[in-house]
């Protein structure tokens, strides 16, 4: 397997949702439901794939709506919005294939590697305990740790800066355009996933590359 990258990377950084698992159809259904219910909005497929993947929920409804949400309207949206995300994704989440090999092809390598994640703790928590992977991710930078969410670089430099290490040095995975510019952004070399989004505007937005899944990648380690 050639990847074509210019080195192994001293660490890795990973995106929870749509990149350790599949998962962003029963996202985008929440967000449907959910900003019809509370905020009056019909999205589009457009404002899903360029509005709502990637970033913390207070600054989507700003993408849609032009404005930021008051806190009271932004914790009812988010309440709402993810109960019924864990509603539609209970029992059905299963992790991208190959991920489990690589993760231990990482591990054995002493290669660490951290979650970047939108993602507030119960959905962390619900994501890990459906996998088995609460184990395997213990530094992690979520949504409420920034101040700035993706497509700021912060959450990526955030990551790096809980390895120790440069962003610079590091491989980030995502698969939503507004999280590769973040990882970019933030001076990582980016692969992203296609579990989301196609491969254009992934690498329109600083990825290096795309792949499915992390199938083989343990070979690309050797």
């Amino acid at each position: 397997m050639s990847l074509k990258l210019p080195t192994r990377p001293a660490g890795v950084l990973f995106d929870m949702d749509g990149v350790l698992m599949s998962n962003n159809a029963w996202h985008r259904q929440a967000w449907q439901e959910i900003a019809s219910e509370l905020l009056g909005l019909t999205l589009t497929v457009h404002d899903l794939d360029t509005k709502v993947d990637g970033g913390r929920n207070p600054e989507i409804i700003e993408r849609l709506t032009g404005e930021a949400p008051d806190a009271d309207l932004a914790l009812r949206f988010h309440v709402a919005k993810e109960t019924r995300y864990r509603d539609l994704a209970r029992g059905h989440l299963r992790e991208v294939p190959g991920l489990g090999e690589y993760l231990d092809a990482l591990e054995e390598r002493a290669v660490p590697f951290a979650l970047v994640t939108s993602a507030d703790a119960v959905n962390v928590e619900f994501g890990m305990e459906a996998l088995s992977l609460g184990h395997r991710f213990g530094p992690r930078v979520l949504g409420e740790h920034v101040t700035r969410g993706k497509p700021h670089p912060e959450p990526f430099e955030r990551g790096a800066a809980l390895l120790g290490l440069d962003p610079r040095d590091c491989l980030a995975h995502e698969d939503a355009v507004n999280g590769v510019r973040s990882a970019a952004g933030a001076g990582c070399t980016v692969v992203a996933l296609t579990t989301t989004a196609p491969p254009a505007p992934l690498l329109a937005a600083g990825a290096v590359r795309t792949v499915p899944d992390f199938t083989r990648w343990r070979e690309w380690l050797t």
